[in-house]
């Protein structure tokens, strides 16, 4: 069974578009697009076991120069 995740991203500012494209390119990631409101990039990714899902938000993506802030949105139903 799969975890799939909502990732929010908050960036420095000016960063929303590089770090969304940078996180898209992260095996595992699904999509990723800057928005607006509280988070500025929001992803969502697929991965086989929680464990990844860990290694992949915090050696993958909080390591990216930009990034200030990330919350992991495990999703239990839908999506």
């Amino acid at each position: 069974m799969s975890v799939r995740a909502y990732i929010l991203i908050q960036t420095e500012v000016g960063s929303a578009g590089v770090v969304a494209d940078a996180v898209r390119e992260i095996p595992g990631i699904v999509s990723s697009c800057n928005v607006t409101g509280p988070h500025d990039v929001i992803a969502v990714s697929q991965t086989d076991t929680m464990e990844e899902l860990g290694r992949i938000v915090v050696t993958r993506i909080q390591g990216l120069d930009g990034i200030t802030r990330t919350i992991t949105c495990p999703i239990i139903s839908g999506g």
